[in-house]
């Protein structure tokens, strides 16, 4: 029996789901005296340092917390987890931590990204029996903007490169925690779990570790979902966003099977982009809490959900806040919601009043579940101009002439699945929406989707020289080489693509395959 800390925030089906899939059942703290009676406790900390902490202190269920950690009973922390064992985070300056192993939590200093997103490897600092049948090699699944500093160094477990070293897990007695998830790090991270759960297991430090870990170019697959005109749910795709062939909505399979099929083959992430026209409230209009559910059962990497997480008002008058739509995402196995058109319309009235107003979904969604939650859909397309001061926007002088010989362009933002464009630039709106607590950006372009000729570099660019959090590539993927021209000619954290992998042109294997002693990726 494994007793899970679920504190009502975030993503812990997950957790669930990998512990089950495990063989083992899990039951849910519902109270201290569930805690006090606990034989193994997992705890997956989720999102904002300070509200997770002010939630356990509310729920009254640090004490019993700080009881069972006294008393070194066996417990594995995951992510926020992990930072809570500390005394302090610069997140919430006002929150003390636990306080059991001395130390604080600092945000990265560097000149990366942040947050830092994706697969690295570890150095093992000590023996545990959590890598029992782990070869040292492995990449595990990071998302997180601060990491914990301590001087207590018999602790410490592993660190990580990312600029710099810092702590990835620690050990201390039977208390284990790690920066890293491993209900989302593959068999690997699934592995890592096993080992916690079975005592008996060798305590053991792997033969091989590298000297220096790097963080992975991410492969994505994307499946944008809609109802056909049965209502099915299905993986569609578009051309130029056009996702209908002789009158009916192109078929490319179902969700939940392809989303197995992709994780298999070796994505590092799946996004589900829903685009169906929501006739009342999304959560009830569309199934796809379901198709997440399902998911989450047996994929075990990150998922990302986007489409209709905004307010709401539906018919019957009733409110929904885009906090309250977000949270059915992720309790449903979502990882990271994505926003689209809303954003657009935020940045739009930020820039006309000069200040944000603190409730937007950008705002609300980062403050309670981190930064590293919220991603922004970005739908562009190229406007031409004759001269870099002919628009009040970021232009970029193009190598690719407009119609009538342009040499500057500049990208207009759109919303409503690109059928509207807006007086926004692409490089503002990226620009704003990370000032408002946005982790991360999905860069589409409309001039790109469904032409398979690979992305639009130059509008990667000067996304990436505009803001300091990672950036995902999207649109135009035809081939294995165009994902590493991504990722030798531009910074882009990830490369997205869904035609090509749904219709079998250009599998993940072959895409990794090709990449594989060419840049750093994580192995099939």
């Amino acid at each position: 029996m494994i007793t899970l800390l679920d504190y009502g925030a975030g993503n812990v089906r997950s957790v669930i789901n990998a512990i089950e899939s495990l063989g083992e059942t899990v039951v849910t703290v519902h109270s201290a005296a569930d805690i006090d009676k606990a034989e193994r406790l997992v705890f997956p900390g989720v999102g904002n340092y300070g509200a997770m902490m002010q939630i356990l202190r509310q729920k009254q269920l640090i004490e019993p917390l700080l009881r069972y950690l006294h008393d070194d009973r066996p417990f594995f922390g995951i992510c926020v987890a992990l930072q809570a064992l500390f005394n302090s985070s610069e997140e919430a300056p006002g929150e003390s931590g636990l306080g059991i192993i001395p130390g604080r939590v600092k945000r990265f200093t560097t000149e990366l990204a942040v947050p830092h997103i994706g697969w690295n490897g570890i150095k093992v600092q000590q023996p545990s029996r959590i890598f029992n049948d782990f070869s040292g090699k492995e990449k595990l699944y990071f998302v997180h903007s601060y990491h914990v500093e301590t001087d207590s160094n018999d602790a410490v477990l592993t660190t990580t490169d990312y600029g710099y070293e810092f702590v990835s897990s620690i050990q201390k007695g039977n208390i284990i925690a790690t920066q890293f998830h491993p209900e989302k790090s593959g068999p690997a991270g699934l592995k890592i779990l096993e080992n916690f759960l079975d005592t008996t297991r060798q305590t053991v430090i792997p033969q091989t570790c590298p000297q220096t870990t790097r963080l992975a170019s991410r492969i994505i697959a994307c499946l944008d979902v809609r109802s056909n005109d049965q209502g099915d749910l299905v993986v569609t795709k578009g051309d130029q966003y056009d996702v209908r062939e002789d009158g009916n909505v192109r078929n490319l399979g179902l969700p939940v099977q392809l989303a197995r099929e992709y994780y298999t083959q070796g994505a590092d992430e799946i996004t589900f982009l829903n685009i169906t026209a929501f006739r009342d409230f999304p959560l009830k209009d569309m199934p796809m809490l379901e198709v997440l559910q399902k998911t989450s059962k047996n994929v075990f990497v990150p998922l990302t959900i986007g489409g209709g997480i905004r307010d709401f008002t539906d018919r019957n008058g009733k409110h929904y806040s885009a906090l309250e739509v977000a949270s059915e995402y992720f309790r449903s196995g979502a990882d990271k919601i994505s926003i689209g058109s809303d954003a657009v319309l935020i940045v739009e009235e930020v820039l006309k009043t000069g200040k944000a107003t603190g409730m937007s979904s950008i705002e609300q969604i980062a403050r309670v579940y981190g930064n590293q939650a919220v991603v922004i859909s970005v739908d562009p397309r190229r406007v031409y101009v004759n001269a870099p001061d002919a628009v009040s926007h970021t232009v970029i002088e193009t190598e690719f002439p407009g119609p009538n010989g342009e040499k500057y362009c500049w990208y207009q933002c759109t919303i409503k699945g690109g059928r509207e464009g807006r007086d926004l630039d692409a490089v503002t709106l990226t620009r704003v929406c990370e000032q408002l607590g946005a982790g991360e950006i999905l860069l589409n372009c409309i001039d790109k989707d469904g032409t398979n000729s690979g992305f639009d570099l130059e509008l990667i660019n000067a996304v990436k020289e505009a803001v300091t959090i990672p950036v995902i590539a999207s649109s135009g993927a035809g081939s294995a080489e165009h994902f590493l021209e991504v990722f030798t000619q531009t910074k882009a954290e990830a490369a997205l693509a869904a035609g090509i992998f749904h219709r079998n042109e250009v599998p993940i294997g072959e895409v990794k395959q090709f990449l594989q002693d060419k840049i750093e990726i994580r192995p099939v």
